[in-house]
């Protein structure tokens, strides 16, 4: 499956005591990629629920390779892996755009559910073709 690639600049509130960003934060940009590839593909937040269904998180991975500062340009850039029944695998880089250094790698596995009854569900084909298009 294709990647999602954005760009953005680090801001003073990524910044932890440590004057780099802080190890949180790497989390939710990561959370923020799949979020925004989801909705690249046609099947963002509103989307899913009008098929019944949400992503939740099952587990993340986080390998921090050097650290990120104030008003660097960074590239985010994930993708689908694997993508099963109810499980789908995304993998992220962080990157420096100045240097291309790889600043962190991650994964997450997110599993398909039942928006009410919060339950696994099978992932729909539209979903599974959408990521497979794009």
């Amino acid at each position: 499956m294709n990647s999602y690639s954005y760009t953005f600049c680090v801001t003073s509130d990524d910044i932890d005591f440590n004057g780099h960003v802080n190890n949180v934060t790497y989390l939710s940009w990561m959370i923020e990629a799949a979020t925004r590839h989801s909705a690249s593909v046609g099947f963002g937040y509103e989307q899913c629920l009008e098929l019944g269904g949400t992503w939740v998180a099952k587990s993340h991975t986080l390998e921090y390779k050097k650290p990120a500062f104030e008003n660097e340009i960074l590239q985010m850039k994930t993708w689908i892996e694997e993508i099963g029944k109810i499980l789908s695998t995304r993998r992220y880089e962080l990157t420096r755009s100045g240097d291309g250094a790889l600043i962190c790698e991650g994964k997450t596995e997110w599993v398909f559910v039942d928006s009410r009854k919060m339950r696994p569900m099978k992932i729909p084909a539209e979903i599974i073709q959408g990521f497979e298009k794009s």
